[in-house]
């Protein structure tokens, strides 16, 4: 039964522009169109700020940014019964995510997709407004309070 499964802890990462875009990736192993902001599992013993920086340049291939926010709260989503048992290797319900906006210092040359273990097939900037159609629908939820916390921080 999934509600006997835990979350997977999580970092996710707002990264945005000197325009106020955010980037998001199209996921490599998706069959389905849909984007998202990097995120990454939380390794035992690891604090979510470095786990962040550390998503960062394994999904972006850059670290040229710096956290400028925080979510207090954690953010958690379920996933869809189909993919219960199928995802996270089956040893989650979802994840449970601590949310961080960080300003990139880069230029779109320095963003390298193509790391050590791709997670993106392409990738984009895209208004804050754009978000919601762009996610898969169980994310949805989770990124609208993203966006509420964050939304101020786009100029």
């Amino acid at each position: 039964m999934s509600s006997d499964l835990p979350y997977r802890p999580c970092v996710g990462l707002m990264l945005l522009n000197g325009r106020g875009q955010v980037f998001v990736g199209k996921r490599i192993d998706q069959t389905v169109e849909g984007w998202q902001m990097p995120q990454g599992g939380i390794d035992a013993g690891e604090e979510p700020r470095t786990a962040a920086l550390r998503e960062l340049k394994e999904e972006t291939g850059t670290g040229k940014a710096e956290i400028i926010a925080e979510m207090e709260d954690w953010v958690t989503y379920d996933l869809p019964p189909h993919l219960i048992g199928i995802a996270f290797h089956g040893r989650y319900r979802g994840q449970r995510q601590k949310w961080f906006a960080l300003r990139f210092l880069g230029e779109d040359r320095d963003i390298d997709i193509s790391t050590h273990e791709p997670e993106f097939a392409e990738w984009k900037w895209v208004d804050m407004d754009a978000l919601p159609e762009l996610i898969v629908p169980f994310k949805r939820d989770s990124y609208a309070a993203v966006l509420k916390v964050f939304r101020g921080l786009a100029p």
